[in-house]
């Protein structure tokens, strides 16, 4: 019997996925529905919850307390949309949740109860109405076609490679929202292992203050949010969900980007460290090199679905297929040894030691003004300078975002001139500027190891 060619079978599937009969589908999609009618029947019961949870828990605040007896009714109305089938009720559903989120900040909930029970309703919510069931009335999950894009050697989407994401999401929401417990009164006092009341002084600082809820909460909030969406989809998700994966760019991102400038403005404005905030703003940080791949394989699936003609907002919000690529034979199974599971969560990582030691300067320069008694302008220059060296270090990791490297180089020239430019600099401050402008330069002219290829990416690593 002859073999077929794999991108022949997938068209077929294609082909007889967009050729089924509407009422095939309807079937299809209320099979899919009848699988989780448990999610929705749960939502109603969270809903219940909510109406009684202000009178349960005391919440001494009458903005929450209407936040809860409306979100409630909502949840209700909503949730008993979706139990028939209303897509645009989950989704409802999804955005109550997400106000939940939102609710304990903006009413500055007096009670650790309340922000503890708004948070985690809120989450639940926001799983069982759309993460959990998928997406209703799409049938995004019954879409044919590759797992591993055309032209790549890894599938970017797969569940090992969004672990490490959500582990580390995880791991900077529980330190910002113990940040946020102090914000919000909820405990006295604020823990730091390095620099004594610093961390107190940082949470009340001008800086803080300027935001009109805690900023901590709403750093807590984000890195929820992207531990939540890290769970959205299934390992095709690049191509059968443009959407989101662009939403979970942005959530990592713009605040990986947030958390540096916070990074940058405790020594240059508050003229102190904050521990846990630097362990926040490290986890945030290392989650960019470890998402961008998916971002370049949706966007380069978006390209190609617009070449071949397909509808460019259509497939940015429904998905599509294309051919090429093929399954994902490569990933491990969870029940792997670690030798094997560890490295593909890795793939498309690497760690040239110019890289490393790029790094290594950026964390070195944060610190040197405190060493090494630089003052006024040079001081502030070194930590911005420091905390940008890191950011780009750290994000030039990945394989498709290695020219950020040279970035670095550019700051390196800036090191070379800035003595003589900016004042406050002793002769030692200036000589460590200049050894550590020349080494950044130095160390940014190397690509380093690139071990997998990204179809037409590839050639933009340099």
């Amino acid at each position: 019997m002859p073999h077929s060619h794999p991108q022949a079978a997938h068209r077929t599937m294609e082909e007889a996925h967009e050729g089924m009969s509407a009422s095939e589908h309807d079937r299809m999609l209320l099979e899919n529905h009848k699988r989780f009618l448990w999610a929705y029947y749960t939502n109603l019961v969270l809903g219940v919850w909510l109406l009684t949870s202000p009178a349960t828990f005391g919440y001494q605040s009458g903005g929450l307390t209407w936040s809860d007896l409306v979100s409630g009714a909502l949840v209700l109305v909503f949730g008993t949309f979706a139990l028939f089938r209303r897509a645009w009720a989950g989704w409802a559903v999804c955005f109550t949740g997400i106000w939940l989120l939102f609710a304990p900040l903006i009413f500055w909930a007096p009670s650790a109860a309340a922000y503890l029970n708004e948070t985690v309703v809120g989450s639940l919510l926001i799983a069982l109405s759309v993460l959990i069931p998928g997406m209703p009335g799409m049938g995004w999950m019954e879409m044919p076609g590759p797992e591993t894009p055309p032209g790549w050697t890894y599938n970017p989407s797969s569940w090992l490679q969004r672990g490490p994401i959500i582990a580390l999401a995880l791991v900077g929401f529980f330190i910002a929202r113990y940040l946020a417990a102090y914000q919000l009164g909820h405990i006295p006092t604020a823990w730091d292992p390095f620099f004594g009341d610093s961390t107190q002084k940082v949470l009340t600082s001008k800086v803080s203050k300027a935001w009109p809820i805690s900023d901590a909460g709403l750093g807590a909030l984000s890195y929820l949010l992207e531990a939540l969406s890290g769970f959205m989809g299934d390992g095709r998700r690049w191509r059968t969900m443009p959407w989101m994966v662009l939403m979970f760019a942005l959530l990592v991102v713009p605040l990986g980007a947030t958390s540096i400038v916070l990074v940058i403005l405790q020594p240059v404005s508050i003229g102190m460290w904050c521990t846990l905030c630097l362990l926040a703003a490290a986890a945030m940080l290392i989650m960019v090199p470890l998402a961008v791949d998916e971002v370049i394989a949706m966007g380069q699936f978006m390209v190609q679905s617009r070449r071949a003609g397909k509808p460019l907002w259509r497939t940015f919000w429904m998905g599509g297929s294309l051919d090429g690529g093929g399954p994902d034979t490569r990933s491990p199974d969870f029940g792997a040894p670690a030798c094997a599971v560890v490295p593909a969560m890795l793939w498309g990582v690497t760690l040239p030691w110019t890289l490393l030691l790029t790094t290594a300067l950026g964390v070195w320069l944060m610190m040197a003004p405190s060493v090494l008694g630089t003052g006024a302008a040079l001081a502030d220059s070194d930590h911005l300078v420091g905390a940008l060296v890191v950011t780009f270090g750290v994000i030039a990791w990945a394989e498709v975002t290695r020219s950020a490297r040279w970035l670095n180089a550019l700051l390196g020239l800036w090191l070379l001139t800035a003595p003589w430019l900016l004042g406050g600099g002793t002769s030692l401050a200036t000589l460590n500027d200049l050894l550590v402008g020349l080494l950044l330069v130095l160390t940014s002219l190397p690509r380093g190891t690139v071990r997998e290829r990204y179809a037409g990416w590839t050639r933009y690593i340099v």
